[in-house]
């Protein structure tokens, strides 16, 4: 009898729960459908009513991305072109003439030229802007037009005009299969120490790695230097291969907790790993995230290799393509994950953004301590901490909006042009005549403003009196050299940047990774450590 009566009050709980869960479902969905019907008949309204012309997609993009920016900023919507441009950060290849490009007013303008492709072969230089395609001025066109030109079927033909220099050259080019390959340099620093660079995990990342790693062994690879600076992430697979690599088949990478059960996961290594023993530097830095941090945290946990540089980016969410109608996609982050012993790296808190917009840390709140394997104390709370901290200096505002802007880029084109040739191995004395050039021509530049030139130009141009052009050029002056001695503050930073920008003119993007072999001072204390297998071991081992 007893046992009756639990019977029928387990059984009446589940019915209020399913009643509840029925109603929930049904007001939700309720709600959903009652917001799409509103929505529609505002624009249906707005269409047929609203002064002016209203283009229907450029109208629903806008309302869905400003819907979905208070999320978080991996949570994205892709309209048709944006979806191709997607896959093609994804798996690595399409048609287009081998370069990356910057989107102005004047029409295309090119950032990089990749060795080796068609627009390297037909002569087309950093700095060159394409005015017109096939006979079609590019002109004061919208970014996302802008983006479909220069891609298209491999092998077919391509008629551009450019400007170079106040020059204009008509060129034909043909489109080439273009493979980024996300490892772009691999080479021995020395007789035992290697050194490899991934700059994205798309889908060819462990591939080229282990292609990568293979040649480093024929040669005598006996260290590595594993350079993830600046690497953005990309996909979760092939960072647990990579870091299978170098881990034992069987050992859990990366665990994923997710709303949906299914998308709960953890991932351990499935294969035969290259190398169990080699000695490692993995090298970070504020730029390292996702899938970078996914691979040296790994590493990190269990005591494989030495994490080097600056603290990563911080990001612990994981994100999944849903497709949906007419072509289009959304990008949705569906999880966190957490490192082998047990930590989210997630550097900020998007789900309790502040009423002011800003977004919150979970470092806020406190951080928590864990445990690698061999006992060594690493820390949650935003990003992967590197055992040993390279210090650079902090960057004032002037020179972040330096950085920013189109200046350098500008200047070492110019550079280009009025040097025929420089050495592959820049000194210290070449790169202060450099910056001195540098700080010259930012007397005529018009891309790098500060608010507080920004302000002063207003209120002179919004000023009544016509006699005070004197004071405004003294003021004017003063400004000037306010923002000089800002960016002075970082002038070690603005010399690489500039080094390097400049290096990419001559030598490619490959004379940029071999100046850095020699010269970089995180490879050079990386290759220091692994010279002193004592203090690679203490670290490693906790003892330090």
């Amino acid at each position: 009898m007893i046992q009756f009566k639990r019977f029928k009050k387990t059984l009446l709980v589940l019915l209020i729960g399913t009643l509840f869960l029925s109603f929930s479902f049904k007001s939700n969905f309720f709600e959903i459908a009652k917001q799409i019907e509103i929505y529609t008949t505002l624009f249906k309204e707005l269409n047929l009513y609203y002064i002016d012309e209203i283009n229907p997609a450029e109208f629903t993009n806008k309302a869905i991305k400003t819907t979905l920016k208070d999320l978080d900023p991996y949570t994205n919507f892709y309209n048709e072109q944006e979806v191709e441009d997607a896959k093609i950060s994804r798996e690595g290849a399409y048609g287009g003439i081998g370069v990356s490009v910057y989107y102005s007013k004047k029409g295309i303008e090119i950032n990089e030229v990749y060795k080796g492709f068609s627009a390297d072969k037909v002569g087309l230089k950093t700095g060159d802007v394409i005015i017109s395609v096939e006979g079609q001025l590019l002109a004061n066109m919208e970014k996302e037009l802008l983006a479909t030109f220069l891609k298209g079927t491999p092998n077919s033909k391509l008629s551009i005009e450019i400007e170079r220099q106040g020059k204009r050259i008509q060129k034909e080019i043909i489109r080439d299969k273009i493979e980024i390959n996300p490892v772009p340099f691999s080479e021995m620093i020395d007789e035992e120490t290697g050194y490899i660079v991934l700059t994205r995990f798309n889908n060819k990342a462990a591939a080229e790695v282990k292609k990568a790693f293979k040649k480093l062994q024929k040669e005598g690879v006996e260290k590595l230097i594993f350079d993830l600076r600046s690497n953005p992430g990309g996909s979760l697979i092939e960072a647990i291969s990579i870091a299978n690599f170098f881990l034992p088949k069987g050992k859990k990478i990366v665990a994923t907790k997710a709303k949906v059960k299914k998308w709960s996961n953890t991932y351990s290594t499935k294969n035969e790993p290259l190398d169990l023993e080699i000695p490692i530097v993995v090298l970070v830095n504020g730029h390292s995230a996702s899938a970078s941090e996914i691979v040296s945290g790994s590493l990190q946990d269990y005591d494989r290799a030495v994490i080097m540089g600056q603290r990563s980016f911080g990001k612990g969410l994981v994100q999944r393509y849903r497709k949906l109608t007419y072509g289009t996609q959304l990008k949705v982050t569906i999880s966190k994950y957490y490192t082998p012993s047990g930590r989210c790296i997630q550097e900020l808190d998007y789900a309790n953004r502040r009423k002011d917009g800003k977004v919150p840390k979970f470092s806020d709140n406190g951080i928590h301590e864990f445990k690698t394997t061999n006992g060594r104390v690493v820390y949650d709370g935003g990003g992967i901490l590197p055992d040993i901290l390279i210090k650079t200096n902090k960057k004032t505002e002037a020179t972040k909006k330096l950085l920013k802007s189109r200046a350098l880029f500008n200047f070492s084109t110019n550079y280009y042009y009025n040097n025929a040739s420089i050495a592959s191995e820049i000194d210290a004395d070449f790169e202060d005549l450099v910056f001195k050039q540098f700080v010259t021509y930012l007397k005529s530049d018009t891309t790098f403003v500060t608010k507080q030139e920004s302000l002063f130009e207003t209120a002179y141009k919004a000023s009544l009196s016509k006699n005070i052009s004197k004071e405004y050029e003294v003021i004017q002056q003063k400004l000037f050299e306010d923002k000089i001695a800002e960016i002075s503050k970082n002038k070690d930073i603005l010399k690489n940047a500039l080094k390097e920008e400049i290096l990419k003119r001559y030598y490619y993007q490959e004379g940029v990774y071999k100046y850095k072999l020699i010269n970089d001072l995180a490879v050079l204390e990386a290759l220091n450590l692994l010279n002193n297998q004592d203090h690679y071991n203490a670290l490693l081992s906790g003892e330090k």
